[in-house]
């Protein structure tokens, strides 16, 4: 239990970074980022095997892909929390000329972030070629990539689902953010996924389910998808989460997947997360 509990400090620590970076640059996607905190904790304070410093090309050690870019503050808690960055450049947020912009870049050269990520639909993709450069060189190490759910109405997502399938590229783990929500409405609303178990499993695919705001269902089905990868199919995990989670006012709706809260929001929900490893 004790790991249990480390990981859920952390994960309230980097929604309260969430939520204060967001506020403070008036811009951000603050609902897919607080309900992906669960799971990007994990994959990176448990799951992942991870070297020292930060090397693009990800050679002996695992690789993570961010797809739907928009949910940066997230990742950059996390990447900060980690030990990739100082914790304190989360101050920067948003800022002109910051390394921390709205949706992860190359250019100024960020640890931790291999590839410019937003632009939905690509980023399954990148992490197969990543994936079989792995499988090139010997590397025995994953790849891991998230993506979100209304992210699936793009064809691209697709089409990269029945090559992995099709090259048998078992080093990927791709977990799906399955929150029901995007900008403009639920996905239902906007263009139901339909049986989405059934149509990975029809590509081709190991598919698992995830409860991704139950912190000990999260470490156990990570643990589970690394014990299937190798078996000559890529692993998906359909991970069901809540838009806003932590933060009663924002949870389960849409509305919250872009703005940010104003101060009195703010003051609301950080009362809401305990802060326990120090506000940046």
């Amino acid at each position: 239990m004790s790991q249990i509990a480390d990981l859920q400090r952390t994960a309230s620590q980097v929604r309260r970074d969430i939520v204060r970076m967001v506020s403070q640059a008036k811009s951000g996607h603050p609902g897919g980022s607080l309900g992906c905190a669960d799971f990007l904790t994990t994959l990176y304070f448990h799951t992942m095997d991870r070297k020292d410093g930060f090397q693009m090309d990800g050679k002996g050690e695992d690789m993570f892909f961010l797809s739907n870019g928009h949910i940066s503050p997230v990742w950059y808690s996390v990447l900060a929390r980690s030990g990739y960055f100082p914790v304190a450049e989360l101050g920067t947020f948003r800022h002109i000329n910051s390394r921390l912009q709205g949706h992860p870049t190359t250019h100024e050269g960020l640890p931790g972030v291999r590839v410019a990520s937003g632009s939905l639909g690509q980023g399954m993709s990148v992490a197969i070629g990543a994936a079989l450069s792995k499988r090139l060189d010997g590397d025995q190490h994953l790849v891991y990539c998230l993506t979100g759910d209304g992210e699936l109405q793009e064809g691209q997502v697709w089409e990269a689902a029945l090559f992995a399938a099709h090259h048998q590229v078992d080093n990927l783990i791709v977990t799906v953010d399955w929150n029901g929500q995007q900008i403009d409405g639920s996905t239902d609303e906007v263009m139901s996924l339909r049986d989405l178990p059934a149509k990975w499993a029809a590509f081709g695919w190991d598919v698992l389910h995830m409860n991704g705001n139950d912190m000990t269902d999260v470490v156990a089905v990570l643990d589970q998808a690394k014990a299937r990868t190798g078996k000559g199919k890529p692993v998906v995990i359909l991970m069901k989460t809540e838009m806003g989670y932590g933060v009663d006012f924002m949870m389960g709706s849409h509305k919250w997947h872009g703005i940010a809260p104003n101060a009195e929001q703010t003051e609301t929900a950080l009362a809401q997360l305990a802060e326990t490893l120090g506000d940046y």
